[in-house]
């Protein structure tokens, strides 16, 4: 096949947007090849969806809101060639009136709303019955009178588009259908893809079930119309009890099902973009149930994107109970943009006492949805068509927690199935599931490969056009082949144009502070911060003062800042403290006399070993100590080194700051733990630096802790700007570990083990505030839920996790059992969940939980070496980990599923932060920080800090804090503690109680 048949397909979507669902849709819908005995055993007897050979006559001319009965989609005053390869008929001119009278022009399409999670009054649910015409609105579009000339993008990019007297047109091109804005490949399998939220009550009970962005995925083989559809996360007590609605996601079935002659499935008729409603009533018990669905068209992959929305009681079906739906049939009857079905379904419900109960429920659904009334040859539909389902299979999988429906559907006449139908309109034809089936005489038919394929039709293969046409998206742009089709998109530095195809270089602000061009005072005095759009701002540094065109240095010693027995000396930005002769000290605190130099534990310990216990002097016959004996290392300071080794036996394990040994630490021979380092380094003779914080200009930054300070490194993008990094924050007598950032107050966060403590402090500039100083003692994991207003962190040396207000105040213990070495801990506020390892050298692991300490689950326990760095990307919905013992850093769903390797190979990643595409990890070996790209699996970057030592944990400062729902807005309603969980809160109170606290779930 010429790779001409398939279209360029031109988009400016990101990589990373093709792993947004948490969950795979290749692993949701495993039912897409069924096994013997599950499904079905053989093809079903379903339609294709060829079109037969027929010349139909449509109607004159009128003003109506329903459509004339025909059957032609080509072009107006034409003959044009059917997927049947038969000749059509032309339609005539009709025009649509709106609702109001007016005449409609070509859409505009009007975005749908966000999906927000439903906020429900606690009484019994309301149900709006859907044949009221008042709860309806089907201005789905608004329309312009504009012409082809500038609205050419915003037709498919597999249609044409054409000017009519009132306005434009799109119309899918030979090899596709749909509605010329959504425009699919005929014979091509199809996959829809979406959230459902929802607040169902289930049987008598007075408390509803409520989930919020649950991910949806469908897959329908469109040449047999079989239709697989999989939702994730649905709790045990609402599961089983969802089994009875196939159709919740079935209406991809309705969408491409297979085509009698004469019949049009949805898809066809009104492309992508609908609204749906349906109300469904259980009987006997008449419980009733809402489902509001808005499918938003075909995505950059070229899936359907549909969001959910779900409100009622269901009648319960006991856990463990399986549910079977009988065949059905659904008339649909379609009028001026607006369809209308209803059925009556009866499904039985297996008990595991092998008893079985019958019942049946009503099912009524309207969907709107706007045509576009221009085309003056006027399309019309069969008034009444009949969609039926068969082979329907259900299940819910509670260990996965996932429901899942199969079945098969056509649309055709009310009269039913001709007595020989040709294997097109049954699906027993054998083609490739990328082929479309063309009928011939009687049963007669050939199988066609599906444009962007080639083959016999009987086995197809994706053409890569991006390898035969290397030159097919023009300059400055690159080919990603995809199957059935390709994309281009602009290489950096590039966008696309208003015309959608070429790429253009992007008109890009100057960074005046870079260049050196701008008005700011000397670098020595002066810090010129760049802040977009060509725009920067001039500030003093520490030190001086001024409007950063012109500062001033400060005489500090005019403050009297040094003790009263040193001696002050200013200087340019700076001044220095030295204690008067007979006084020692840092000038900040002085005492008379000289410094005694006293010997540090370790110095004493090691001395021991070489001294004689009898005489208590060296023993100069022994200038070692004994095989057998250990001896421990001091570091230039006389601190302990944080890995002590055995000489003789060849064991090494980590110490604290006071030489005792850290449990589960020990080695073999041959083998090094990795050990944080506890010791201080006492500060050096002279001035001691003042812990002030550096304002950081506007933009998404790195924050990676070395040592006694915090560094910021500016992002361009997805590239580190090195020239610019900078220290954010000293405190030259700490050890930072863990480093967190809050986007709602732009407030950095971090650990310090030599405290302990927990502390903030502003990215603009400020004071550092302790927030938490007791009952610690290695804080070395810290998360902030930015929703909530919550910090939750690990102590490593107390075995414990425990969470906190992010002032420090109401501090309670999550979990303090069946903790070894808790070190990373990831949030993700918008589902409410906490991800931590603990790297238990004889067992380590992965672990989640609800932020309300409910539900703990072990994600990951194989494989596994020493899990130090543990990240959570909210777009991509992906958990990241770098392990030092495996030098692998891999990522998975957050359910524990699909799990693959990034890099591999690496040396001691200690902690990793995601941003976009690129995961960045701190290395104490190579003792830098490493950018990889999730998209190519390698890495593309590293920075190495001016002073070379062991960095720590590293975070991002996102400029926007992602958008999602707020369980705990106004603190939930809590006297105390609100803690978010999957789906509502928790009220908990600390475990340290003023006064009255009432704890209680929501």
């Amino acid at each position: 096949m010429s790779t001409r048949r398939k279209r360029r397909h031109l988009s400016r979507s990101c990589p990373q947007l093709s792993t947004r669902s948490s969950t795979s849709p290749d692993t949701l819908l495993s039912l897409s090849r069924p096994s013997p005995g599950t499904l079905n055993r053989s093809r079903p007897a379903t339609l294709s969806r060829s079109r037969p050979a027929t010349l139909s006559r449509s109607r004159p001319a009128t003003l109506s809101r329903s459509r004339p009965a025909t059957l032609s989609r080509s072009r107006p005053a034409t003959l044009s060639r059917s997927r049947t390869g038969t000749l059509r008929q032309s339609r005539p001119a009709t025009l649509s009136r709106s609702r109001t009278g007016t005449l409609r022009q070509y859409p505009e399409l009007v975005q749908p709303a966000q999906l927000q999670p439903p906020r429900y009054q606690p009484q019994t649910p309301q149900v709006v019955v859907v044949d009221e015409d008042d709860a309806l609105d089907v201005d789905v579009f608004a329309y312009s009178s504009e012409t082809c000339a500038s609205n050419r993008q915003k037709c498919s990019s597999f249609a044409d588009c054409k000017d009519y007297t009132n306005g434009y047109c799109c119309h899918c091109r030979p090899g596709f259908y749909g509605n010329g804005k959504d425009c699919v490949a005929e014979g091509k399998p199809q996959r829809m893809n979406g959230k459902v939220s929802g607040r169902v009550f289930v049987g008598n009970s007075p408390s509803p079930l409520e989930f919020y962005n649950n991910d949806l995925h469908s897959y329908v083989v469109a040449n047999d119309g079989r239709a697989y559809v999989a939702i994730s996360t649905i709790p045990a007590g609402l599961g089983p009890s969802l089994q009875p609605l196939s159709s919740l996601g079935g209406v991809i079935g309705w969408a491409f099902a297979l085509e009698q002659p004469g019949y049009e499935n949805g898809f066809s008729i009104i492309g992508g973009v609908f609204s749906r409603q349906a109300e469904v009533t259980f009987l006997p018990g008449n419980e009733r149930l809402t489902i509001k669905q808005e499918f938003k068209g075909v995505d950059e992959h070229d899936h359907l994107v549909v969001s959910t929305e779900l409100e009622g009681r269901l009648p319960e079906v006991p856990h463990g109970s399986t549910v079977q739906i009988d065949p059905y049939k659904e008339l649909y009857q379609y009028g001026s943009n607006r369809i209308t079905s209803s059925s009556n379904r009866d499904y039985t419900v297996s008990l595991l006492d092998g008893s079985v109960q019958t019942k049946t429920y009503q099912w009524r659904q309207t969907i709107t949805y706007q045509s576009c009334p221009n085309d003056e040859a006027v399309r019309a539909v069969q008034p009444t068509q009949q969609l039926s389902v068969d082979q329907i299979f259900v299940m819910y999988d509670s260990g996965n927690q996932l429901i899942r429906y199969a079945m098969s559907n056509k649309i055709g006449s009310i009269h039913g199935d001709p007595p020989e139908q040709n294997p097109c309109f049954t699906g027993r034809h054998g083609c490739d599931t990328n082929a479309a089936c063309r009928p011939g005489e009687g049963v007669q038919f050939t199988c066609e490969c599906s444009t962007g394929f080639t083959g016999d039709g009987r086995q197809c293969y994706d053409i890569d056009e991006c390898r035969e046409t290397p030159e097919i998206c023009g300059s400055h742009a690159v080919c990603n082949n995809q199957p059935g089709t390709f994309r281009c998109e602009c290489v950096d530095g590039f966008q696309f144009a208003s015309n959608g195809k070429t790429c253009v270089e992007v008109d890009r602000p100057i960074d005046h502070c870079q260049r050196g061009t701008n008005n700011c005072d000397i670098p020595e005095r002066a810090r010129c911060s760049y802040t977009g759009a060509s725009a920067y701002i001039c500030s003093c540094l520490s030190g001086f003062v001024g409007d950063g065109h012109t500062c001033q240095d400060i005489d500090e010693c005019e403050q009297g800042r040094c003790h009263q027995d040193a001696v002050c000396y200013n200087a340019q930005g700076s001044f220095t403290c030295q204690c008067r002769p007979g006084f020692h000290g840092d000038g900040f605190r002085c005492a008379p006399g000289s410094p005694e130099l006293e010997k540090t534990q370790c110095e004493r310990d090691r001395e021991s070993i070489q001294v004689s216990s009898d005489t208590g002097s060296f023993t100069f016959f022994r200038p070692r100590p004994a095989v057998s004996q250990y001896v421990p290392t001091c570091d230039q300071h006389g601190a302990y080194e944080p890995t002590q080794c055995h000489g003789s036996i060849g064991q090494c394990w980590c110490v604290d700051g006071n030489g005792q040994e850290v449990p589960n630490t020990r080695t073999g021979p041959g083998q090094r733990p990795l050990c944080i380092d506890q010791g201080v380094i006492p500060p050096p003779i002279g001035p001691t630096t003042r812990p002030d914080v550096s304002p950081v200009a506007p933009g998404t930054h790195l924050l990676f802790a070395q040592s006694g300070k915090i560094e910021h490194i500016p992002l361009d993008g997805y590239s580190m700007n090195k020239g610019e990094a900078k220290a954010l924050l000293h405190l030259p007598d700490r050890v930072v570990i863990a480093v967190a950032y809050d986007c709602v107050e732009k407030m950095v966060y971090w650990t310090d083990i030599t405290g302990p403590s927990i502390s903030k402090a502003s990215l603009e500039g400020g004071d550092i505030i302790s927030l938490v100083t007791t009952d610690l003692e290695s804080p070395e994991g810290l998360a902030i839920d930015y929703l909530a207003r919550l910090m939750f962190w690990t102590d490593s040396m107390k075995d414990r996790i425990e969470v906190a207000k992010l002032d420090g105040s109401q501090r309670r213990v999550l979990f303090d059992t069946d903790l070894v070495n808790p070190r990373p801990i990831v949030a993700d506020p918008s589902y409410g969940r906490l991800y931590w390892a603990d790297w238990n050298r004889d067992g380590p692991k992965i672990e989640m939980s609800n932020m309300d300490g409910t539900d703990r689950t072990v994600l990951v326990k194989d494989d596994l070496g020493l899990p130090n760095g543990l990240t959570y990307d909210p777009e991509s919905q992906q958990l990241c980990w770098a392990d030092a013992g495996t030098r692998k850093v891999q990522c998975m769903d957050p359910n524990g599923r699909n799990r693959r390797t990034i890099v591999e190979g690496i040396q001691y990643p200690f902690a990793i932060v995601s941003h976009g595409r690129n995961l960045y990890y701190t290395d104490w070996r190579r003792e830098a920080v490493v950018a990889v790209d999730r998209t190519t699996d390698r890495e593309t970057d590293e920075f190495l800090p001016q002073k070379r030592s062991r960095v720590y944990g590293i975070a991002t400062t996102p400029t926007q804090c992602p958008q999602a729902y707020n369980y705990c807005s106004n603190n939930g309603g809590c006297s105390h503690l609100c803690l978010p969980r999957r789906g509502g809160f928790t009220c908990r109170c600390p475990d340290v109680v003023d006064g009255s606290c009432v704890g209680r779930n929501l």
